[in-house]
């Protein structure tokens, strides 16, 4: 047990020495948390927009007041005719329009939305906002209730994705990449003849990178809580529990990159391959897996990221119990309990 301290603290100061990588594994997560909380995001906000009406009724004056006090739309001109909006609109000046007829104040009907539909998911939201505001829904008897999300922050979506991708990218790159620097060097083989055991050697450079992913969990639920202001519902415990399994999880997947990659570029390239596009494309981190081809979602299934941004979003979003993503936690246990059988028989092969 001594040897195995030993080990833990060697790997554990060439980590925490090196400030560079330091300012990687912990400034990754803020800045990603600043970008995705406030500068990405998929809220609506500011649209610009354009009226078009032949004539300035009560009704008409309350509906553009009513879009230009709402902190989603912005009232840049007002022209009479549709034509005049799809101009403005070409030339980048405008990005939805709204056509009133002539007899709006009478029929209390006949809006037409014009919308820049050059990014479809955003004129989809754009002409959502605009027929929520436009439309007299309570009177049609139409009562829309938004639940867990009620100010509709996109940063409720991606901070669950952002711990998924963040813990799978750091703990299996980094993991990987410090095994093959120690083979690259030549210092691998110096150590696996020493006294102590190679499984040993491989869980002391295991455990610093446990530490740190910890780390990185305590600083995106702070963030998302202090400096987002997303709340937590789910317990505390359940977080936790299912991050570590999916951080066990990651840490022997880049055991099993370290296996096959001979140099550090090659373990990096691996990663980023194996990881980085699958987990941002495929996981549900962007797109709704349910709106992917068959084939997409057959692959996507066998990605973890995607079953642990599903047990976080229910857990951290909803506040549901263990009992409502047991099917994800097992899942990911039996994935994690794959890997590192895989990943140790790997490792003795190698060495044999």
């Amino acid at each position: 047990m001594n040897k195995f301290n030993s080990f833990v603290i060697k790997e554990s100061k060439h980590i925490f020495r090196d400030k560079r990588l330091m300012l990687i594994l912990f400034g990754m997560p803020v800045v990603m948390m600043l970008l995705f909380g406030f500068a990405i995001t998929t809220d609506v906000k500011n649209v610009r927009a354009v009226v078009v009406t032949s004539s300035i009724d009560h009704l008409t004056q309350r509906k553009v007041q009513q879009l230009s006090m709402s902190e989603y739309f912005n009232i840049v001109q007002t022209v009479s005719t549709p034509a005049e909006a799809e101009k403005l609109i070409c030339g980048q000046k405008a990005d939805i329009a709204l056509v009133f007829s002539a007899d709006y104040a009478s029929k209390k009907d006949g809006i037409q939305i014009i919308v820049d539909a050059s990014d479809p998911n955003m004129a989809q939201q754009w002409a959502n906002y605009a027929t929520n505001i436009l439309v007299e829904v309570p009177s049609q008897g139409v009562n829309v209730k938004m639940l867990y999300n009620p100010q509709m922050k996109s940063a409720y979506n991606f901070v669950p994705a952002i711990m998924g991708m963040l813990l799978m990218l750091i703990c299996a790159m980094m993991t990987s990449i410090s095994i093959v620097k120690e083979k690259e060097k030549g210092t691998m083989e110096v150590l696996l003849v020493s006294p102590v055991r190679p499984i040993v050697i491989i869980l002391a450079k295991v455990v610093p990178y446990l530490i740190v992913a910890f780390g990185i969990l305590a600083v995106i639920l702070l963030m998302s809580k202090f400096v987002l202001g997303i709340p937590i519902q789910g317990a505390l415990m359940w977080i936790i529990l299912i991050s570590v399994i999916y951080i066990l999880l990651a840490l022997s997947l880049g055991m099993l990159i370290s296996n096959v990659a001979k140099t550090q570029f090659v373990a990096l390239i691996m990663s980023v391959m194996m990881l980085l596009m699958p987990i941002v494309m495929l996981s549900g981190m962007l797109f709704p897996v349910e709106s992917m081809p068959k084939v997409l979602q057959w692959i996507s299934a066998v990605i973890p990221t995607r079953y642990y941004i599903d047990a976080m979003r229910k857990l951290m979003i909803m506040g549901v119990g263990i009992g409502e993503v047991m099917r994800e936690t097992l899942i990911l246990g039996a994935m994690t309990v794959g890997l590192i059988v895989l990943s140790l028989t790997k490792f003795k092969n190698r060495l044999e």
